[in-house]
């Protein structure tokens, strides 16, 4: 079965992408950021034939209006609700085979990321790329036998995301495995830390 990796794409526009960052730096500077991040993003991971690469889209209705996307990319809605809504619905909403969803604003996640996690599903029933915020940057289903619900009662936006998912899975009796620790881009704070990893020595 084909192994799927999911991006989840918000719209770059000024109010719905990286509003924290758009607090320091100005809503177009943010919004071309996120631009710049979602595109790199889909450019490197959909050249890769280990697997497919679709994005999930917000708002419903975008269909990805100020991004440069490849040719034929499939896409979907993320549709409402919270994060874990739309991340089940996304799970339970493509074809069969293993599905790694991740976000669209950590640079520096890696084809090897995801060939580590596809990888991990082969003897896991779920795998989670952690960030050092308590949150995480990828979240795995096998999807077998059964499409598990694994984002019930989860703290979204807080220190308690990882461990609430890990719970829910552990709960249902599902192994996991956890991958490398990557942090997303939200802060001023945060763009400064990964300009200064991306200097040389």
């Amino acid at each position: 079965m084909r192994q799927r990796l999911v991006i989840m794409a918000k719209a770059p526009r000024i109010g719905r992408a990286k509003t924290r960052l758009a607090k320091s730096m100005g809503g177009p500077e943010a919004v071309r950021l996120a631009r710049l991040m979602t595109q790199d993003l889909i450019r490197r991971m959909d050249r890769d034939p280990r697997w497919e690469t679709w994005l999930a889209m917000s708002p419903s209705g975008w269909t990805g209006e100020g991004l440069n996307l490849p040719d034929g990319i499939p896409v979907m809605a993320q549709g409402g609700g919270d994060l874990g809504m739309r991340m089940q619905r996304v799970m339970e909403g493509l074809p069969p085979g293993p599905v790694l969803i991740v976000g669209s604003d950590i640079p520096e996640i890696a084809p090897r990321h995801i060939s580590e996690g596809f990888r991990a599903l082969g003897s896991h029933d779920a795998v989670i790329g952690a960030a050092s915020d308590g949150g995480y940057w990828a979240i795995g289903l096998k999807r077998r036998p059964r499409i598990a619900k694994v984002f019930e009662g989860v703290r979204w936006s807080g220190p308690h995301a990882r461990a609430d998912t890990l719970a829910n899975l552990a709960r249902q009796g599902l192994s996991a495995a956890l991958l490398a620790t990557l942090d997303d881009v939200d802060t001023e704070e945060d763009l400064a830390r990964w300009r200064a990893r991306q200097r040389p020595a």
